[in-house]
């Protein structure tokens, strides 16, 4: 088995590609060693010691180190780990959280009249088709929260490598507002839900 490893611009954040599918569809956040107890490969690497976050995407998974740790030190017990989950045949995942694993399960405000209902399809639809997939090839995702039709504010969770990233900020407010603000017009401004 051959994993592949690629930089993100999170500087403390690697992406691993170990070649085959991770989650398959949609994508999973460990933000905690806790959450992490329900998946065998996120809890051995939060086992290393020094892994503060694990996200697994549809082929991919992404790991945030401590500020502390050093990527020469970490990487090998980190591939270590991915392949020994990968040749052991051990699920993935030991539980199925609701609204964690599927496209957009953050909708905090899920309910909307119909014209509401029509801006937040059509915002949806260009994160998955546009947006989504670019964060995805940098290890992390961007996620609708919810939408407040009274002041045009996309509220947004930024999952993976986007989240904590240095240059997460900027690619909210100059690339996904912008693109938003052009082709939803109700759409004023974009906000990161922490």
């Amino acid at each position: 088995m051959f994993i592949q490893t690629e930089t993100t611009p999170n500087p403390e954040v690697l992406k691993f590609l170990p070649g085959r599918e991770v989650l398959g569809e949609g994508a999973r956040e460990f933000k905690t060693a806790q959450e992490g107890d329900a998946s065998p490969l996120a809890k051995a690497l939060f086992r290393l010691g020094e892994v503060n976050r694990v996200f697994f995407g549809p082929d991919f998974l992404t790991v945030t180190k401590a500020e502390h740790a050093e990527w020469p030190h970490l990487k090998a017990p980190i591939l270590a780990a991915i392949m020994d989950h990968f040749t052991s045949g051990r699920p993935l995942l030991l539980d199925a959280a609701p609204g964690e694993n599927g496209e957009s399960g953050h909708d905090e405000d899920g309910v909307y009249d119909e014209e509401t209902s029509q801006i937040v399809a059509e915002i949806k639809d260009l994160l998955d088709t546009r947006i989504r997939p670019a964060v995805a090839q940098d290890g992390g995702d961007i996620v609708f929260s919810k939408f407040e039709p009274a002041t045009g504010v996309v509220w947004l969770h930024m999952r993976g490598a986007c989240s904590g990233c240095p240059s997460s900020s900027a690619t909210l407010k100059a690339g996904v507002e912008n693109m938003l603000k052009h082709y939803v017009p109700e759409v004023t401004r974009v906000e990161q839900t922490l």
